[in-house]
């Protein structure tokens, strides 16, 4: 019997702490540059589509730029939750 309500606590906690939206999904805010990998600068910034994109350094903008889509979907598969803009 105990080890059937060890069994059922576990897979409660493991059912909650897997969902969406919980502590364990919560994005984490840009702390590298997506084009170098170097820390970013927060006064170099673009905006794209409502997101703002950190760059650690004005070389990176340009790049940017040419294929934006890329580069904010390679923050995102990090797990990194970008800024939202108006």
């Amino acid at each position: 019997m105990k080890s059937l309500l060890r069994i059922a606590v576990l897979a409660f906690a493991v059912i909650t702490f897997a969902m969406p939206g919980t502590a364990a999904f919560a994005g984490t805010p840009q702390t590298k540059c997506p084009v170098m990998g170097n820390d970013i600068n927060k006064d170099l910034y673009a905006d794209h589509n409502g997101k703002r994109v950190y760059f650690c350094c004005q070389m990176c903008l340009p790049k940017f730029k040419k294929n934006p889509k890329v580069f904010i979907k390679k923050l995102e598969s990090q797990g990194v939750e970008l800024e939202v803009v108006k």
